[in-house]
C-alpha cells in the first residue's frame, strides 16, 4: 500500500511539474512574441477614422521594422523601413509614456506642403483615399498649421505624421517629426471591434454582443 501511495505521490508532482513546465514555455513565447513580434493595441481617439475607430482592437508587426535594441540607435534584423502610407504605432515624441498610431506621409528627403487641406509631396499632391475631413474639404477659412503649411524638408532619420482625420488628428503638423527610433511596429489587422459611443457600459453586459463591430474583426489595415 506504501508503494502504492509513493507511485500516486509521485505522479501527482510529475502532472504539476509538466503544467508547471508547459505555463512557463508559454510565458516565454507569449513574452517573446509580444517583445520581438506582435503586440495588441486599442484605439482610444477619432484621429484615424474612418480608417480606425474608436474601440478598434489591433495588432501590431514589431518585427517588419526590425528590432530596436534598448539604450541604442538603430535597429536589427529589418525588413524594411517605413514607406509613405504606412499606418504606424510610434512613441510620442511630446511624451514618452504614450503611443501613437498617425499615418507615415513624409519620409527622409520629402519636402512636405499643405495648401488647402491638400497635401503636397515633393511639389506634387499627394492622391489620398483614407482622409476624413469633419470640417469639410472646402472651408471659406483655412486654418494656418492645419489647413496650410509652409513646405518642410523631412530629416534624415525622420517621418512626418498625420492622422487620416485630418481636422481631427493632433500630428506632426503641429508638434514635427518623429524619429526612426520611436517607431514600434506597422498596423497589421483588426482582430475585435466594439463601439462604446452609445454610452453603454459594462453593467450593460447583456448587450455587449450587439456593440460587437463583428464586420471590422479581420480587416487589414492599409
Amino acid at each position: 500500500m506504501s508503494e502504492l501511495g509513493i507511485r500516486a505521490t509521485g505522479s501527482r508532482k510529475g502532472k504539476a511539474r509538466e503544467y508547471a513546465e508547459a505555463f512557463g514555455v508559454a510565458l516565454v513565447i507569449a513574452l517573446v512574441v509580444r517583445t520581438l513580434l506582435l503586440q495588441a493595441f486599442k484605439i482610444p481617439s477619432g484621429s484615424m477614422e474612418n480608417t480606425l475607430l474608436i474601440g478598434d482592437h489591433i495588432f501590431v508587426n514589431k518585427f517588419v521594422y526590425g528590432y530596436h535594441v534598448p539604450y541604442t540607435k538603430g535597429r536589427i534584423l529589418s525588413f524594411t523601413t517605413p514607406k509613405r502610407g504606412d499606418i504606424v504605432v510610434f512613441v510620442f515624441p511630446e511624451d514618452t509614456s504614450k503611443d501613437f498610431i498617425k499615418r507615415v506621409i513624409g519620409t527622409p528627403g520629402d519636402v512636405v506642403e499643405i495648401r488647402q487641406k491638400t497635401v503636397y509631396i515633393n511639389g506634387a499632391p499627394l492622391v489620398e483615399k483614407y482622409t476624413r475631413f469633419a470640417d469639410g474639404k472646402n472651408s471659406d477659412s483655412f486654418i494656418r498649421g492645419r489647413d496650410n503649411m509652409p513646405p518642410v524638408r523631412v530629416p534624415a532619420g525622420k517621418l512626418f505624421m498625420m492622422g487620416d482625420n485630418r481636422d481631427r488628428s493632433y500630428d506632426s503638423r503641429f508638434w514635427g517629426f518623429v524619429d526612426m527610433d520611436a517607431v514600434i511596429g506597422k498596423a497589421l489587422f483588426i482582430y475585435f471591434s466594439i463601439d462604446w459611443n452609445s454610452g453603454v457600459g459594462w453593467a450593460d453586459v447583456g448587450r455587449y454582443p450587439a456593440l460587437v463591430r463583428w464586420d471590422r474583426i479581420g480587416r487589414v489595415l492599409h
